[in-house]
């Protein structure tokens, strides 16, 4: 069993052991997650007659992916009384961040008008933050002692303004950590002394990589969002527990793996929802022999999108959670504020519409009586447009009311720009269509592609009804829409391998002429058993049999002198439990190949040696994961029983009566003619005039113009 829990919906996706799955949906419940979880599984258990409490014997895992520790960040309803030690003359380094702090999260034209830029409001105060004399250098070696006695002053500070928790970040201490290690032998004695319960993290033992400012913040991070989070993954696996289920819960990581929720550091999962989609999307490529694809996700706050190109996804180091810079590896995407519950509003200065980036989340909109919302959003004029069906949203969970969304839309967006209410409806589609546009095209052609080189997967709650209008404009190969994109993110979690990750900072400098072999193969030995030694401790922990366990090395190089660097796996030819000085010919080819195949037209530039600026050890153990439907193809035409009758839909200044389809009782080698609506309880696909969207054997919609 899979889950993402976005900031509306909670979709899950149930696979058996013949790789069948069914998907369920259930409204987050932001207070208590469990709740959502558990309706949102016996949903989709209740499609094969069965429920959780049936069916508990039978779970072999459960995997969890969303968004919850974002959004507690997002909106500021993490825990504060954080206390800091860092370096002294450093104690600013938190509040003052980075330039680019300033800019990073904000929309293409916010970044544009330096009005709109402003640094995110520090989250540990500067009275909470106390530097001590102390610096090792970026080799690793103490050219100032750590004065002891102002690390005593500043914890009885720390503890006389009640902190909840202690972070220890020193300059270099990835290199060498004694100094943060001798501060929390310290504090402890303090605390011990003062009978005070407040745990000491350290950014050497969270984090070891080079970066003083997102190394801090990653740790503070944890501290604020991650650690109160925890005790939501704890409630769904109680659930889950109390049902009767006694299999392996687990979460799923920025860097692709999946962890337990007891994992010492949590704040690599902060964006496990939008993630798993990428996941999801790197199977079905593999499945379906596609080389590049684009990986669209439309909730109801945001879009999401990544991309995978020649069969690979990159990891970035320098990503940003809510404009705060930090270090550890995420999947690279991007997201933008606009999603189906967007609100709409009118500009009162400039008198032009607004969509978002705030939105309703669960409540939907208006149109949903029960919300106690007065502003419209998407979804209030997706409804007005007749796209989606009042009766059946949610599989008939939620009533649309029409009129109410009308009547708001009409007050609050259409006369105030004396336009047709349809009109502006169709007009906030529009903008929200060209935002996601946009967005795509600038990531394809930031990588020197065009979307003709690329296929596309749309999917999310809104991605299968917002697909035509942001893909229309640009020509991809084909633009694909599984039947189960709803739950598309659980999906790629159901992918995703029970993986521990672990990173090491090196910066180990290889002369061109292999002269220092010997020396870095010894360091790159002693880094990489290391970090396999922590793999194991991790499983181990577990319960799982660290002999099941696949250890897969990796480095991160660059060519010495460059900016960026690569992440490159080593096969089992060069590592098998060590490296010579003769394997770096071979590692140094390794890195060579892959620098040609992502950076195609630049120089190669080896005369400079090479610098490896990290080690990279993962642990892998089997899980189970899904296959795709195999159908065999029938007839173009749809058959009778999977028609819903006919509905008036507004696209391109004109209604049009638009043929109604039940998505599940659609059959592989159909063939849905716009316009059409095709409904199913966790989405709805709009195939507009001009349109059509053949079914293949894998229940996948192709999705494009006649």
């Amino acid at each position: 069993m899979a889950l993402d829990t976005g900031g509306t919906m909670t979709d899950t996706f149930v696979v058996d052991e013949n790789g069948e799955y069914t998907v369920g949906k259930a409204q987050t419940t932001p207070e208590y997650e469990a709740e959502g979880v558990v309706n949102s599984f016996q949903n989709a258990l209740g499609y094969w007659d069965t429920t959780l409490e049936e069916s508990t014997d039978t779970i072999r895992g459960t995997v969890y992916s969303g968004t919850a520790m974002l959004n507690r960040l997002l909106e500021r309803e993490g825990e504060g009384d954080i206390g800091l030690i860092t370096n002294r003359g450093f104690e600013d380094t938190h509040r003052f961040g980075r330039g680019i702090e300033s800019w990073v999260d904000l929309p293409y034209s916010g970044r544009l008008h330096a009005r709109e830029h402003e640094h995110p409001e520090p989250i540990v105060p500067r009275e909470n933050i106390r530097g001590v004399r102390s610096r090792i250098d970026h080799l690793g070696q103490e050219m100032i002692p750590l004065y002891e006695g102002e690390v005593e002053e500043a914890v009885h500070d720390l503890l006389d303004r009640d902190v909840r928790v202690i972070c220890v970040s020193l300059v270099y201490s990835y290199q060498n950590p004694e100094h943060e290690q001798r501060v929390r032998e310290i504090a402890e004695e303090i605390i011990d002394e003062r009978g005070a319960d407040v745990p000491i993290w350290l950014s050497s033992e969270q984090n070891p990589v080079r970066g003083e400012l997102p190394r801090v913040n990653s740790l503070i991070l944890e501290a604020y969002a991650v650690e109160p989070s925890r005790e939501q993954l704890y409630g769904i696996r109680d659930e889950l527990e109390a049902e009767g289920a006694d299999a392996p819960f687990r979460v799923l990581s920025s860097s692709g793996g999946t962890v337990s929720p007891d994992h010492d550091w949590l704040v690599e999962t902060m964006i496990s929802g939008p993630i798993g989609g990428i996941f999801g999307g790197e199977f079905l490529a593999d499945k379906l022999g596609i080389d590049n694809l684009v990986c669209s996700d439309v909730g109801g706050t945001s879009f999401d999108v990544g991309l995978i190109t020649e069969g690979h996804y990159p990891t970035r180091w320098d990503q940003s959670l809510a404009q705060f810079m930090v270090n550890i590896p995420m999947t690279a995407m991007d997201t933008i504020g606009s999603g189906t519950g967007s609100f709409v509003r009118v500009d009162r200065a400039s008198n032009r519409l607004e969509v978002g980036p705030d939105s309703a989340g669960y409540l939907v909109g208006v149109a949903n009586e029960e919300s106690g919302l007065d502003t419209p959003t998407v979804t209030d004029c997706t409804a007005m447009l007749g796209y989606l069906n009042p009766e059946y949203f949610l599989g008939g969970k939620i009533d649309l009311d029409v009129d109410r969304a009308r009547e708001y839309i009409e007050d609050q967006v259409a006369d105030p720009l004396d336009q047709d209410p349809h009109e502006t409806a169709r007009g906030v589609l529009d903008i929200v269509e060209r935002n996601m546009t946009n967005e795509l095209n600038a990531m394809i052609l930031g990588l020197g592609y065009s979307p003709e080189n690329y296929h596309l997967t749309s999917y999310g709650g809104g991605g299968p009804l917002h697909a035509a209008g942001y893909t229309q404009s640009l020509d991809f190969k084909d633009v694909l829409i599984p039947d189960w994109a709803a739950a598309f993110s659980a999906f790629g979690c159901a992918t995703a391998d029970y993986a521990y990750r672990y990173d090491r900072s090196l910066d180990l400098v290889l002369q061109p002429d292999l002269s220092n072999a010997e020396q870095v193969a010894a360091a790159l030995t002693d880094a990489l058993t290391d970090l396999r030694e922590q793999a194991v401790a991790a499983f181990e922990r577990d319960g799982i049999d660290a002999e099941e366990m696949d250890f897969v090395p990796a480095l991160r190089m660059q060519y010495t002198g460059m900016l960026d660097d690569l992440e490159v796996t080593l096969p089992g030819d060069i590592w098998n439990g060590e490296l010579a000085a003769d394997d770096l010919p071979d590692v140094i080819d390794v890195y060579e190949r892959e620098f040609a195949r992502v950076f195609q037209r630049a120089a190669q530039s080896p005369e400079q040696g090479y610098t490896i600026t990290m080690g990279v050890g993962t642990g892998i153990a089997p899980s189970p994961s899904p296959a795709l439907p195999e159908e065999e193809p029938g007839d173009e035409t749809p058959p009778e029983a999977a028609g819903r009758g006919h509905r008036d839909i507004y696209w391109d200044g004109a209604w049009h009566e638009a043929a109604l389809w039940e998505m599940n009782d659609l059959e592989a080698g159909n063939v849905v003619e716009g316009p059409a609506v095709v409904e199913a309880p966790a989405t709805t696909m709009l195939v507009p005039p001009g349109f059509e969207a053949p079914l293949d054997e894998h229940r996948i919609f192709h999705l494009g113009e006649t």
